[in-house]
């Protein structure tokens, strides 16, 4: 018999095919509120007039533009755009960009609602565990125009980077969920190919994560294998022709459902867990952290979970095949890096990695029980 329980999140509304500038405009309408702060992509704001766009749809109701967040979210620039957006008196922030933005700015909500001033005032609203401290809720919220695929946008949780310890430690309220996403693949076009399809992994991992674990549903698998699907089918044909916005389109939508296991309560697993550390520690960024650890984290998962994985390569149209083989083969049509050493990790760093992996959330509850630092270190050695 099943149990648990599903958390709607505090999302109002997904719009997606409508151009942005036009979607946020008509965002700031509904929530009647005048003072919007720009989260953006640098590389967005000074090489393409996608930002300037949003800037002219809203006229004086941009209050100014924060375009400095470096990946994995350091917390020295979460305190940064806090500081701006602070000062701008801005009701709202408008993030543009991939997840390394879209995290910020849901600490940047927490840091406006705990007055956080400095990075060491970070530890204050820092999850230990998993688990939050006491703190206000967020009043001033985001609503956010995605241009990776990862799906951070979906979530109540972000990553943020202590520099000192080298550690992505977690941040999480209910509301720092944007209030709105907005897809609009023609934004996306700008996006590098290598990142759209590693982060088209990354969701493809929320996909995968959600069907093999042991917390299962058949409402979170309902989204993961639609979403799967419809990445699968999608992600090759963006890789053909880099301006299909209906393959665009469907690689969105595919990771707001891949999305689905993650917010309705069903834990992610080893390859997400080991992807913290490799991003936090060593700098890969977090759609090639899938690229290099899913396969090899499902065949070690596979003396425990076969059926499940069985629906993971139907799900991507290979009934019948080893799901770790079909993902294996998938990852290298698209291009892209199959193994540690090609993001030059060496078996010298096998030890740290799986310690450090022990610590985050996902590792103790991969569906394969794993006890031991030793049991990282076989999947690890399957990656290398």
């Amino acid at each position: 018999m099943h149990k648990g329980r599903v958390v709607f999140g505090a999302m109002d509304e997904v719009v997606f095919g409508r151009p942005a500038a036009d979607a946020v405009a008509g965002q700031m309408d509904r929530l009647r509120l005048g003072r919007a702060f720009l989260m953006v992509s640098g590389t967005l704001n000074r090489t393409t007039d996608e930002i300037e766009k949003i800037r002219k749809m809203l006229g004086p109701r941009c209050v100014g533009t924060f375009d400095a967040m470096p990946p994995h979210t350091p917390r020295e620039a979460v305190v940064a755009a806090a500081e701006e957006a602070r000062s701008a008196g801005a009701d709202l922030i408008v993030t543009v960009g991939g997840g390394s933005i879209t995290d910020g700015a849901k600490a940047v909500q927490l840091c406006l609602a705990n007055d956080v001033r400095t990075t060491d005032d970070i530890d204050r609203i820092r999850a230990i565990k998993g688990v939050a401290p006491p703190m206000k809720a967020p009043v001033v919220r985001q609503i956010s125009v995605p241009t990776t695929i990862a799906g951070g946008e979906f979530s109540a949780i972000a990553g943020v980077t202590n520099l000192r310890t080298r550690t992505k430690e977690m941040v999480r309220h209910d509301l720092v969920m944007p209030r709105a996403a907005i897809l609009d693949p023609a934004v996306t076009v700008h996006t590098p190919e290598w990142l759209w399809l590693s982060t088209g992994i990354r969701a493809v991992d929320h996909c995968v994560e959600g069907l093999c674990s042991r917390e299962a549903h058949p409402f979170a698998d309902a989204q993961a294998l639609k979403g799967l699907s419809m990445l699968a089918q999608a992600l090759p044909r963006v890789k053909a022709n880099a301006a299909d916005l209906d393959a665009r389109m469907d690689c969105q939508i595919g990771t707001w459902l891949s999305m689905g296991p993650l917010s309705s309560g069903v834990p992610m697993g080893a390859s997400h867990g080991i992807g913290y550390v490799l991003g936090a520690v060593y700098d890969v960024p977090h759609g090639y952290t899938s690229c290099v650890m899913l396969p090899s984290v499902l065949r070690w998962n596979k003396p425990d979970n076969s059926e499940r994985q069985a629906l993971v390569a139907a799900a991507m149209g290979k009934p019948g095949m080893d799901a770790a083989d079909v993902l294996d083969d998938f990852i290298r049509v698209l291009g892209m890096p199959r193994s540690l050493q090609e993001l030059r990790i060496d078996p010298g760093h096998f030890d740290r990695i799986a310690e450090l992996a022990m610590a985050t959330p996902w590792v103790p509850r991969n569906p394969r029980r794993i006890d031991s630092p030793a049991q990282v270190r076989e999947i690890l050695l399957l990656a290398a």
